[in-house]
């Protein structure tokens, strides 16, 4: 099967042509210049079988006025340039099917939330995840969707992981702010497996939630990770010196939803790593 991926550099993207090169899949990177020419896009897709758009530039950065564009350019307008190539195609040599990453972001703080939910945030993330996801309304309704709205990806590469645990393990580690943000994670087995299941399961359409089943707050996963790496974790990072550090963009990290997986959950899908301990035992051992 011809499987193209935009994102190909990142670390959901490196980790899924990893596993689809090892199930005999053609994978077709599409180089980031090309996703803003719909002409050279649209030759490049032509009889695929799966398109999976994974780009998106760094969001956990300070929201300069050009950080900003960067962040709404690299998802919106590459999510509307592969669409607009895809419906240029003669039917018989459109991709079957369309996977695009989202963000748990989308939903409003102070609730639960799932895919049924409509309850949007209104800041800077809320907007552009919705504009991330309305990009792809005007999809062919011959190509079948899926959009993932994926929490935090956690792996033993994980940015996450390899920031925290030196933290950790010298002892200075602890909660952010007050810790009682919900903390919606998935392990990166999941996260592919999910997306690989999505391909196989010709029923799989529509929003899906790809977050693990455990609602946890930041403070339990630092305690996860000091129980795991056998440190203490009694700091806590003040609120006021992420606002220092990173402006707007420390909501990101001070604020989030809790978000349930009921569509994957429903649908049969099986995690691995359905809670925090199992996830963490299996990146630190």
């Amino acid at each position: 099967m011809e499987i193209a991926v935009s994102g190909s550099n990142g670390y959901i993207a490196k980790n899924l042509i990893y596993q689809l090169e090892i199930a005999h899949h053609e994978i077709i990177r599409i180089p980031r210049s090309k996703l803003y020419d719909i002409e050279q896009l649209a030759t490049l897709l032509s009889e695929t079988s799966v398109v999976i758009n994974l780009a998106g530039a760094p969001i956990l950065t300070r929201w300069t006025k050009a950080n900003k564009n960067e962040i709404v350019r690299s998802r919106i307008d590459t999510t509307q340039n592969i669409v607009k190539a895809i419906n240029s195609l003669a039917e018989g040599k459109r991709p079957h099917l369309f996977i695009s990453a989202s963000a748990v972001g989308i939903y409003s703080q102070g609730k639960i939330h799932t895919e049924g939910s409509n309850s949007f945030a209104s800041d800077f993330v809320g907007e552009v995840v919705k504009g991330w996801e309305n990009a792809a309304v005007e999809l062919s309704h011959s190509v079948r969707k899926v959009i993932f709205r994926i929490g935090l990806i956690l792996g033993k590469e994980a940015k996450t992981i390899q920031k925290l645990v030196p933290v950790i393990k010298m002892g200075l580690g602890g909660k952010i702010g007050n810790g009682r943000q919900p903390f919606p994670f998935i392990h990166i087995s999941d996260a592919i497996r999910a997306i690989l299941w999505c391909i196989e399961n010709r029923n799989a359409q529509g929003i899906y939630n790809l977050v693990a089943p455990e609602n946890i707050d930041n403070k339990t996963f630092t305690q996860t990770l000091g129980k795991f790496l056998n440190r203490p974790v009694l700091f806590t990072v003040p609120a006021f010196s992420l606002k220092f550090i990173l402006g707007e963009a420390s909501s990101l990290l001070l604020q989030s939803p809790q978000v349930v997986p009921e569509r994957l959950l429903n649908e049969g899908f099986e995690f691995s790593f359905p809670d925090i301990d199992s996830c963490i035992a299996e990146i630190i051992q």
